[in-house]
């Protein structure tokens, strides 16, 4: 009985050393498990962490290239504006050498007419010029035909003078007009160089805003991204246009476009794309239509009005907002360059911007708005279309 006693004690004591041992095998098991989850744990916050800065480094880059396009894009709208200036000089100078030339062929036929006229009246003084009128004073003879012949010259006489008189200055001014035509040659090429040299530079500025636009997209690949830029950029229209109002002061002649609703000129030609209140992006809806034309076209205010706002704006690109009085506003974007200025007054039909492709656009159009007291309408209801 007593070795039962003592076998059973030495199992018993066995078991606790077994069962201690395996607590220690479950503890450290634990304890790596543990030490593991923290490490997982910690290797989870760092990735987040790393990701969150890079979320947070392509917005800083995607705020950089923005303020790159901006900078780029106006840089294009004053090359582009200069150029259309060196157009019109060009227009013009070929218009007044035109008419100096008409002028010279004018002045080239009346001195030959001159000349001729001249001619025939020195042959008809020389074929009348035997008289010889001291022997007629003289000897007293015939004295009336005596006076004739003296009214008769000096009709002559004054006619022949009033010929050179006119032949001289038809001279003069042919001489003056060769001299502007030479002029008018050399300005013309002084601007055919500049516009060869201004086409170069919107070129490589066009290039220049082409890079940074393929890195843009690149920033912003996402459908969540491409809803958050369009809102900002909304938002951004908005602000402008309420800054713009409350610094202008809407001339009293300016009544809106209520009475001139369905006749309001197209303002730029190209083909209409009717977007008003489709669906843009996500939940974000077209507030105005599009106007695909050719880059450098002219684009033209829809009714008499007063710009308040002419200037890049991010998601838009170069906007010209003009106010029409009563609360109406029409929105001009992407346009290439801007031809007038806040405060201006512009009358229907003139041409206030050129089309382009400013505020990231990949093809030359015209983005078009009407609102009125800050709502947007369908132009589509308001134009002559």
């Amino acid at each position: 009985m007593q070795l039962i006693a003592v076998l059973l004690k030495a199992c018993a004591t066995s078991l606790v050393l077994v069962a201690l041992l395996y607590g220690a095998l479950f503890a450290e098991a634990a304890f790596a498990q543990s030490e593991e989850a923290e490490q997982e744990l910690a290797a989870l916050q760092e990735e987040l962490k790393a990701r969150q800065q890079a979320l947070q480094g392509n917005k800083a880059d995607a705020e950089e290239l923005q303020s790159v396009l901006e900078e780029s894009e106006k840089n294009i709208g004053a090359v582009a504006r200069r150029l259309n200036n060196t157009k019109s000089a060009l227009v013009d100078n070929r218009a007044q050498q035109e008419t100096l030339t008409d002028r010279r062929n004018e002045l080239e036929q009346a001195i030959a007419q001159q000349q001729e006229l001249l001619g025939g009246q020195l042959r008809t003084a020389f074929i009348s010029g035997n008289y010889d009128y001291a022997k007629m004073v003289f000897y007293q003879e015939d004295a009336a035909r005596f006076e004739r012949v003296l009214t008769y010259y000096k009709y002559l006489n004054e006619a022949r003078q009033k010929e050179i008189t006119q032949f001289k200055a038809s001279v003069t001014e042919l001489e003056q007009v060769n001299a502007q035509l030479q002029v008018k040659a050399q300005e013309l090429t002084a601007l055919l160089s500049d516009q060869e040299r201004q086409q170069n530079e919107l070129v490589a500025r066009q290039q220049d805003r082409q890079q940074t636009l393929v890195k843009l997209r690149s920033k912003i690949a996402t459908e969540e991204g491409r809803i958050a830029q369009l809102r900002e950029a909304e938002q951004a229209l908005v602000e402008a246009i309420e800054r713009a109002q409350r610094a202008s002061q809407i001339p009293q002649e300016l009544t809106g476009l209520s009475q001139d609703k369905g006749k309001l000129l197209k303002p730029a030609s190209g083909t209409l794309r009717r977007l008003f209140g489709k669906r843009r992006q996500g939940q974000v809806r077209w507030k105005g239509i599009m106007i695909d034309g050719r880059e450098g076209s002219a684009v033209k205010a829809i009714a008499h009005g007063r710009v308040i706002y002419s200037d890049w704006l991010r998601g838009f690109g170069l906007v010209t907002i003009i106010e029409h009085g009563d609360g109406y506003m029409s929105v001009y974007g992407h346009n290439q360059a801007l031809l007038r200025s806040a405060g201006d007054a512009v009358a229907k039909g003139e041409t206030v911007a050129l089309l382009g492709q400013s505020g990231g656009q990949s093809s030359p159009n015209l983005y078009f708005e009407i609102r009125h007291k800050g709502k947007a309408l369908n132009p589509l209801q308001w134009l002559d279309i």
